[in-house]
């Protein structure tokens, strides 16, 4: 029954009517506004339907038709979500835990736009010094530049010229309106001399460069006071600037006349050194841009690294080398010796979070630059302490992007968001809590709240406890996945939901439903174990690990402390290299023992599974490869001579050629992301009706793709090869996920869980090492439970399970632990305890052991 909607309602909640989107059974739900809201439920029970595909697609919806009229051509084209209606809908962002970042030259100072501010300081108020002796620059008179071209041999051809347009894109007519204004008749573009009246025309989306040419002079006796004025000329209208380009008559003993060649000189009267002789362009903040080519490093364009093959020029991995000439700075040789602080804007980058913070709060700039400086140090001040709150204080500024987590990036989108200072918007968030230690929960909850109290809507979807126990409201989804959730099982304050017996989360809350402690560990013993000595990858503190075989291991610890460096960086790739798999280069270690006791190493992180929307479930595990050759065998198929390829959305014959098997259809925005819509033939299927025809059980090949796991185990059950995939999908908690579903749209932990699954569909022969980086994210309390028994069947095949873990259920499952910290960064790297869970519980100094002391009682 609908729920009427009063004024009351639509002033204070964000009021969702009918929403039938996926699973979603015609939800009625009120989100209170100004508040932090969770929502939770099992995996695949409707709430990223709900949150991400209801109400944040109906705000991109909303956004879009209060546009102009160029993307409103578009609107009928984006699609509006299935539901009746939406009222109280706030301006809506999405933060989201897929980094969307593949660009090396992206940082985590560019991310947070605190380089921005960091160059803006250099060029302001930073100290300029020469790079080839050292000693601070000094202004050029006009008297000085006009001696230093008189030291040029006789009867050198000079053109004086004044710099009016740097690198910078447009047309530029307006400039040289200007330049014939002031009375000058020659302009240079781009290199070249023209008249003023014949300038070519100039392409707007390209950078050019305009120089005026103030005269045309051969230096020689008794021009003095004429090239005294040009120079005057030429600084007053280049605004400091002059540029003389001089014919430098080169000798060569195999020529019986010189050669000739033109080398532009700058002149400053702002930056010079009179010791080298060396002229230096105005400081800009783009001088400190290694996205600019005024800034960037000419040998790596600003990348800061070379690649070097390692061994086989045909081997995948290779090794990243740092610039011999940027020395990894990735900034032009003048930028590196600028000084703030007695720090060049390549050292403050190299520096944590945390460090950043007290360089800018000590640091002195008194004098004529303080009341330039103070402005800008305090945003970057603020930007650091929003970073320090959510809790990445260990990342350094230079970090490059790619390489964060899914949970990092969320983090840092976060703190940008809180200096935003943006109020009256609702803001989602797709578990922010992402790879954090139950020590740091506490400071991102603080850092919600701050955005809350901004005047904001907090909406996150979450499934850690801590989360849970400190929202404002909780909203429950469930019962269960698929078609038997989509529906609101409970919802108020967290107590409220705890005495609701019909909510699973409920239950797991008041402690009614639990994840038990194992009755009994498994034996370690010392001498079955694999020994990394000397680890010093990063952060790490030369370290000794021993990694007992034939049980599950969780390695532990606050974020940053060193859990990624010590297994996917050092032991994942040095076992694989024993093993005789090409790898990249592992980071530094001493010596590594007892890898002879393994047969094989199977890594399953959270990158994704494919790059392309035609990369899918069905497509990764080869589950697709057995359904087409189910409809191959069918009677249709085989009347029609269609072959496996028939049934093939990457290849011609039976795909749709309209969008080429994609299913959608990309537009092109310019201004906003691209959109990409359902193909108008196939309307989604990727078949054309051809192909489509053909039935296997009265479903076509798009109906199959379209099914979820759980639908399709009783569709296959009698096919063997499809089953045992479909199977092993189901226990590790993916029942719900379509076989079709882009790969593109899996979220880290779903990812990781079908490439889980790929491996237990593979006969086992034992001795295998399973590596894993936090296998819970995306996970419900009664998932991890399911998820738990799969990692106890491998064990129990006589393999060993290491995995990354801060979930404290996973931890009290195990049957060692390796915590590492005791903080993030330069203060982690060791070793702070091992053991039982219940010897790190009695462990002095370390968190692990503070909350698994609560948990294990």
């Amino acid at each position: 029954m609908k729920v009427p909607l009063s004024e009351r309602d639509s002033a204070n909640a964000i009021c969702i009517r009918g929403a039938r989107v996926h699973n979603l059974q015609n939800v009625d739900v009120d989100i209170p506004r100004d508040k932090l809201v969770v929502i939770t439920g099992l995996s695949g029970s409707g709430k990223s339907s709900l949150v991400f595909d209801t109400l944040y697609a109906e705000g991109q919806r909303q956004y879009i038709e209060s546009l102009s009229v160029y993307a409103r051509q578009f609107f009928d084209q984006l699609e509006r979500p299935n539901v009746d209606s939406i009222h109280g809908l706030q301006p809506t962002l999405c933060i989201d835990q897929r980094s969307n970042v593949r660009n090396p030259r992206s940082t985590v100072a560019t991310v947070t736009e605190i380089y921005d501010r960091l160059r803006l300081l250099m060029s302001r108020v930073g100290d300029v010094y020469c790079y080839q002796c050292d000693r601070p620059i000094q202004q050029q008179t006009p008297e000085k530049i006009e001696e230093s071209l008189s030291r040029l041999p006789e009867n050198t051809k000079a053109i004086l010229l004044a710099p009016i347009v740097r690198g910078r894109r447009g047309e530029h007519r307006e400039v040289f309106v200007a330049i014939r204004k002031a009375g000058f008749v020659r302009v240079r573009v781009n290199g070249e001399v023209y008249d003023i009246d014949n300038v070519p025309e100039m392409s707007p989306r390209k950078r050019h460069n305009v120089d005026a040419v103030v005269d045309r002079i051969i230096l020689r006796g008794g021009l003095s006071k004429r090239l005294a004025e040009s120079i005057q000329l030429a600084v007053k209208y280049g605004n400091g600037t002059m540029i003389a380009c001089c014919e430098l008559k080169v000798f060569d003993e195999h020529r019986p006349k010189p050669i000739g060649g033109w080398s532009d000189r700058i002149f400053s009267t702002r930056y010079a050194c009179p010791h080298c002789d060396i002229s230096y362009d105005e400081l800009e903040p783009r001088t400190f841009s290694f996205n600019s080519p005024h800034g960037a490093c000419s040998a790596c364009e600003g990348l800061g690294t070379r690649v070097e093959i390692d061994g086989d020029q045909h081997e995948p991995y290779r090794t990243r080398l740092v610039c011999d000439k940027c020395n990894g700075s990735r900034l032009r040789i003048e930028a590196q010796h600028v000084l703030v602080g007695g720090r060049t804007i390549h050292e403050i980058s190299q520096l944590s979070v945390r460090d950043s913070c007290k360089f800018f709060h000590h640091l002195n700039t008194s004098g004529e630059k303080e009341p330039i400086a103070t402005p800008i140090i305090k945003e970057i001040i603020g930007r650091l302490r929003f970073l320090e709150k959510v809790g990445v204080d260990y990342l350094t500024l230079d970090r490059s992007a790619d390489t964060l987590s899914g949970g990092e990036m969320q983090r840092l989108r976060l703190a940008t968001s809180i200096g935003s200072g943006l109020v009256g918007v609702c803001y989602i968030l797709d578990e922010p809590s992402i790879g954090l230690h139950p020590r740091d929960n506490e400071r991102l909850i603080r850092a919600l709240r701050d955005l809350q109290n901004q005047g904001n809507t907090v909406l996150v979807v979450e499934h850690d406890e801590a989360m849970i126990r400190a929202s404002d409201h909780l909203i429950d989804v469930g019962p269960a996945a698929g078609e038997n959730g989509g529906r609101v099982i409970a919802q108020g304050a967290p107590a409220e939901v705890m005495a609701d017996p019909q909510s699973i989360t409920g239950r797991y809350l008041a402690g009614t439903d639990q994840i038990p402690v194992p009755p009994q560990r498994r034996r370690v013993a010392r001498t079955r174990s694999v020994l990394l000595s000397g680890a010093c990858a990063n952060n790490l503190q030369n370290i000794d690990v021993c990694f007992p075989l034939g049980v599950m291991v969780c390695v532990t610890g606050v974020s940053g402390s060193g859990k990624s460096s010590l297994l996917g960086e050092t032991l994942a790739p040095a076992i694989a290299r024993r093993l005789g798999v090409s790898t990249a280069q592992p980071g530094p270690y001493t010596s590594l023992r007892g890898v002879s006791q393994i047969d094989k190493l199977v890594a399953i992180d959270q990158s994704p599974i494919g790059r392309t929307s035609r990369s899918s479930t069905a497509t990764y595990t080869g589950m697709f490869d057995e359904v087409r050759k189910v409809f191959k065998a069918t009677r249709e198929a085989r009347q029609h001579g269609y072959g496996v390829g028939r049934f093939s959305f990457n290849v011609k014959g039976g795909r749709c050629e309209t969008c080429q098997g994609q299913g959608v259809q990309k537009i092109e925005m310019n201004f906003l992301p691209d959109l990409f819509v359902a193909c108008n033939v196939c309307r989604g299927a990727r078949f054309n009706q051809q192909t489509l025809r053909v039935r296997f059980r009265g479903k076509s090949i798009a109906d199959v793709l379209g099914m979820c796991v759980n639908e399709a185990v009783g569709y296959f059950e009698n096919i063997p090869a499809i089953k045992r995939i479909l199977d092993c999908l189901k226990e590790v908690g993916l029942g719900y996920l379509q076989l079709g579903q882009p790969s593109t749209t899996l979220s880290g932990g779903e990812a990781q869980r079908v490439k889980l699954a790929t491996q237990l569909a593979v006969v086992d022969s034992g001795k295998t090492l399973y590596l894993l980086d936090e296998p819970t994210t995306g996970l419900h309390f009664e998932d991890i439970k399911k998820l738990l028994s799969v990692l106890n069947q491998l064990v129990e095949k006589n393999n060993t399970v290491i995995v990354i873990e801060h979930n404290l259920d996973v931890l009290k499952s195990a049957d060692w632990i390796i915590d590492l910290g005791p903080e993030g960064g330069d203060g982690g790297g060791r070793v702070i305890a091992e053991g039982t869970p219940e010897d790190v519980a009695a462990a002095n100094g370390s968190y692990t052991g503070e909350f698994l002391r609560r948990s294990l009682n």
